[in-house]
């Protein structure tokens, strides 16, 4: 029968338990009950045979069974048997397909036998369209392992929320999938991270993929050629071999998890005296509205919040109130209700300090030098960390920052001077708060490459809010020449008008963000090396990545990679033109890049490591 044929991948000796040569040819599939192809089958038991001693691995995650079942079967391995029971009815007229992938490995060397699948039909015919692509995420198109992948039939929307896949399959680590045993027809097909696996989307936190377009499943007779061998170095003759090709077998997936808009206030927490602090689940237009119930709030604080408003400390001004044991306050904010729509909502929260306050101690005795004389007790100082690099960049600043907010500070004590000759000459410069840490100062100025500069500032410069003021500060630094730089440009084609580039390290880390520009994105100062780069197509303009929305039908904003490494020396100035339609999406991330590596790949490393030292035993006989 040919579809029995189309199971058995190759053949395979059985190894030598008392020595001789090691086998590394995979197990053979030689028989079963029901027959691989069986018509009318009514069995919900089966049993597969095989030429040696198998094993299962990994069957949980790699076995997956079609159409899907919700009550779990039972597989298990024992000497040359596998067994499977399913635990479902059986459906009438059905094309049922047990796909195994690279599940079944010899007992002795763990040869996998590579991607078997088992097929029966409870009526008279067997349906054997397959549907094979890649899944990636969407945010940086990293290969998906182990994710679910299914068809619909039923082309409504709701489908995928309300009803189970009709058939599936689940990637390997290279993010692949095949679904097997396809009745003509068209269909929908989606990736769901199956939480609670009922093999339909059901929560907001699983991770899922859709594709806009209507799947049709097809086959077309194809030609290859194949090479007949008299021995390993000679080959016979060259033979054309007719064989059917399913298509489509390039569907891509672009999966990603919904963003979680529900508001709610995670916690609220008061580590030390003088400050607390509020974490809500997700970001806000408006700060929340604080009253005091045993103080008076108004004044009462400095506000430091994040970008996103989800993150928010009170640092408290007056110490006699943070020396209260507790604070008595209601905090009215905008809450998800069951109905998914925000709403106020007011706590009633009294917070304590988890660091108490410091008692007030018996004076010490002061020490005495030799002379007699009463030591000084040391001056506590405002800490601050300076940010100077005594190797400065060309396009860097140096940067204050403090572990409490400022009250004021004296701009005349802050001072830049710049080396002219053997004489150090005042610059004028720009000093301001950071825009997103209100702790954080920054000295920005033009810098002249390979000039000397003195960045000072006077004691008592700064003055926090708690009374304590700064030490003096000199620091000095030289700004590197411009020929240790090379100057990297993009000239874009097929982005859209608000895409961004992301210039990465070897490691996949950011290293720089510029917007494409009349097809250009240019990159100045930058250090001789190895970059990787991807573009976004920022949809909204809002100079991130977001997410997708399934009811909205909203795809996640394109991610697109150059497919290579980038590397150059000083001095270079490189425009790098960039197709990025120019590959399919998987074919775009570089594998050095990729976290997910494929286990295949380091599958044969090891066969090829175990073949090696048994060569070498051999040799030595």
């Amino acid at each position: 029968m040919a579809l029995l044929a189309a199971l058995i991948y190759s053949c395979a000796s059985i190894g030598h338990p008392m020595g001789g040569p090691e086998d590394w040819t995979p197990p053979v599939f030689i028989g079963s009950n029901p027959p691989a192809g069986a018509l009318n089958n009514k069995r919900t038991k089966i049993d597969l045979r095989f030429d040696e001693y198998i094993k299962l691995e990994n069957a949980m995650e790699k076995v997956v069974i079609s159409p899907p079942q919700i009550q779990q079967p039972e597989i298990k391995a024992s000497g040359k048997r596998i067994q499977v029971s399913l635990q479902d009815t059986l459906k009438e007229n059905m094309t049922y397909t047990i796909d195994f992938s690279d599940a079944i490995v010899d007992n002795n060397n763990d040869n996998p036998m590579g991607n078997f699948a088992f097929t029966f039909s409870t009526g008279d015919k067997i349906d054997t369209m397959q549907v094979t692509g890649t899944v990636l995420n969407a945010a940086d198109l990293e290969p998906i392992k182990g994710i679910l992948v299914g068809l619909h039939a039923n082309l409504n929307d709701s489908a995928f929320t309300k009803l189970p896949f009709e058939r599936v399959g689940r990637t390997d680590s290279r993010g692949r999938f095949t679904i097997r045993g396809i009745a003509p027809g068209s269909y929908r097909i989606y990736a769901l991270q199956d939480a609670d696996q009922n093999y339909m989307f059901t929560q907001k936190s699983e991770v899922i993929a859709y594709n806009d377009s209507i799947i049709i499943p097809r086959l077309e007779e194809r030609t290859r050629m194949d090479t007949a061998w008299v021995d390993s170095l000679t080959y016979d003759t060259i033979v054309e071999r007719q064989y059917t090709h399913y298509l489509p077998d390039d569907v891509i997936l672009r999966a990603f998890k919904e963003f979680n808009y529900s508001q709610y206030l995670v916690k609220s927490e008061r580590l030390v005296p003088h400050k607390f602090t509020f974490y809500f689940a997700n970001k806000a237009d408006s700060l929340p509205e604080l009253k005091g119930l045993n103080f008076d709030e108004k004044e009462a604080f400095i506000i430091e919040k994040n970008t996103r408003n989800d993150t928010i400390n009170y640092w408290i001004k007056d110490s006699l109130l943070y020396m209260q044991d507790t604070l008595a306050m209601s905090l009215t904010y905008l809450y998800t209700d069951t109905l998914n729509q925000l709403v106020p909502r007011t706590d009633t929260l009294r917070l304590v300090s988890k660091q108490k306050l410091k008692k007030k101690e018996e004076p010490k005795k002061k020490k005495r030098r030799k002379d007699d004389e009463e030591e000084p007790e040391p001056t506590e100082f405002l800490p601050v960390r300076v940010s100077a690099p005594s190797s400065m960049d060309v396009y860097g600043y140096v940067s204050l920052t403090f572990d409490e907010p400022v009250a004021y500070y004296d701009s005349a004590a802050i001072h830049l001077r710049h080396k002219v000759d053997t004489l150090w000459e005042d610059v004028s410069f720009e000093f301001v708060q950071d825009t997103i840490n209100l702790r954080q100062y920054n000295l920005y100025y033009e810098w002249e490459p390979t000039g000397e500069y003195e960045f000072a500032v006077d004691s008592t410069a700064f003055h926090g809010i708690y009374g304590l003021f700064t030490d003096k500060i000199k620091q000095g630094f030289k700004v590197r020449s411009e020929d240790e730089y090379f100057t990297l440009k993009f000239s874009v084609t097929g982005a859209d008008p608000k895409a961004f580039v992301e210039l990465l390290d070897a490691q996949d880390k950011v290293v720089r963000r510029r917007r494409v520009t009349n097809g250009i994105a240019d990159f100045y100062f930058l250090n001789p090396g190895k970059y990787a780069a991807r573009l976004i197509n920022d949809r909204n303009g809002n100079g991130v990545w977001d997410t997708g929305d399934y009811e909205k039908k909203i795809q996640p904003e394109e991610v697109y990679y150059y497919p290579d490494f980038l590397e150059y020396k000083a001095l270079w100035d490189v425009t790098q033109p960039w197709n990025i339609k120019e590959k399919p999406l998987d074919k775009l991330k570089a594998d050095e890049l990729k976290k997910q590596k494929p286990e295949d790949e380091k599958k044969k490393k090891e066969r090829e490591q175990r073949m090696a030292e048994e060569q070498r035993r051999r040799n030595r006989r």
